[in-house]
């Protein structure tokens, strides 16, 4: 997140487990410290709660890692400002409005 802070990049991967602190909550903070990032999930949890909930605060995509061969796809998508979520996920979620700015 200190990165974030300092870098104010284009993009971010974030995967939902992260060692130290859930990425969900990680995409929160991100989200504030680094407002114009774009945010794409690689993660290898593919439950649709967990999938609707990184859309709803969000993030631009979500990438499940056995389609990770989708990934420059969806990085090309997302940096064209549309959403992109795995075609195994897809069906499986339904694709929640995301927040803005005002909305935090």
């Amino acid at each position: 997140m200190r990165l974030a802070t300092e870098l104010q990049p284009d993009l971010i991967l974030l995967d939902v487990g992260l060692p130290w602190l859930n990425g969900i909550e990680a995409a929160r903070e991100i989200r504030k410290l680094a407002p114009k990032a774009k945010i794409i999930f690689v993660s290898q949890e593919s439950s649709a709660n967990i999938v609707q909930e990184a859309l709803a605060i969000g993030a631009a995509d979500y990438v499940a890692k056995k389609n990770a061969l989708r990934l420059v796809a969806a990085v090309d998508e997302v940096l064209d400002g549309r959403q992109f979520v795995s075609a195994a996920l897809s069906g499986q979620v339904v694709k929640m409005p995301r927040l803005t700015d005002s909305d935090d």
